[in-house]
């Protein structure tokens, strides 16, 4: 049963009631997850809340607060956007969560979703020795979001971070700035090894592109 615009401003009025009403279109337009989130419960906390400019830890006392006409006209647009559009709530948002950590993203990045993210955690306890690590290699960084979650669980390392894409190193850029992390991680555009100086790293990591360019080009 689909609601038109109108009856969503006026009969719908809290911030629960906007994140029910998501789900429900979500399920109902039979959207696909997982660049962050896996179901559409979860979803739709996470789009209506970025949207009110809440964090996604909000209290459950403030659920019941009631929105403004502005928010839920805005509410209504990015949830109508997820829907009619396809584009991943991580694209909506420019934001992706990754090892704890937040990420600028857009689509010049695979959004970032890998178990990678549980190792560094760990420091790759226990095949890595973490007193020993100097430096960290990350091939087809994409975001940087892997190197720069090496560059936390590492302060003492240098981290280098390789892409061959010149967008996915703009995207990069703008992640090392936010992270405040320039000192330690240095990016460098090469196919891989290519232009890489000549020098022994402690641990390489890769998370590589895993779609063909036709798949790609149908997400």
């Amino acid at each position: 049963m689909q609601t038109t615009p109108s009856e969503v401003l006026t009969t719908l009025s809290t911030l629960r009631d906007y994140i029910r009403w998501a789900a429900s279109r979500f399920t109902q337009a039979r959207v696909s997850f997982g660049h962050g989130t896996v179901t559409a419960l979860d979803e739709a906390a996470a789009l209506v809340l970025h949207t009110l400019y809440q964090p996604y830890n909000l209290a459950e006392a403030y659920l019941d607060t009631v929105l403004t006409m502005t928010e839920r006209q805005a509410v209504i647009n990015i949830i109508d956007r997820r829907i009619n559009e396809r584009i991943p709530a991580a694209y909506l948002t420019n934001e992706a969560i990754f090892a704890g950590l937040s990420f600028y993203v857009d689509d010049r990045v695979l959004v970032p979703r890998s178990p990678i993210a549980e190792l560094i955690e760990q420091r790759f306890s226990p095949w890595v020795d973490e007193d020993q690590v100097e430096r960290i290699l990350d091939l087809c960084t994409g975001s940087a979001c892997i190197a720069i979650a090496c560059a936390y669980a590492f302060p003492e390392a240098s981290v280098d971070a390789v892409d061959l894409s010149a967008d996915a190193l703009a995207v990069a850029e703008i992640n090392i700035e936010n992270h405040q992390v320039s000192d330690t991680v240095t990016l460098y555009q090469s196919d891989l090894f290519k232009e890489l100086p000549a020098t022994l790293y402690d641990v390489i990591v890769s998370n590589p592109p895993y779609v063909c360019h036709d798949e790609w080009e149908q997400l």
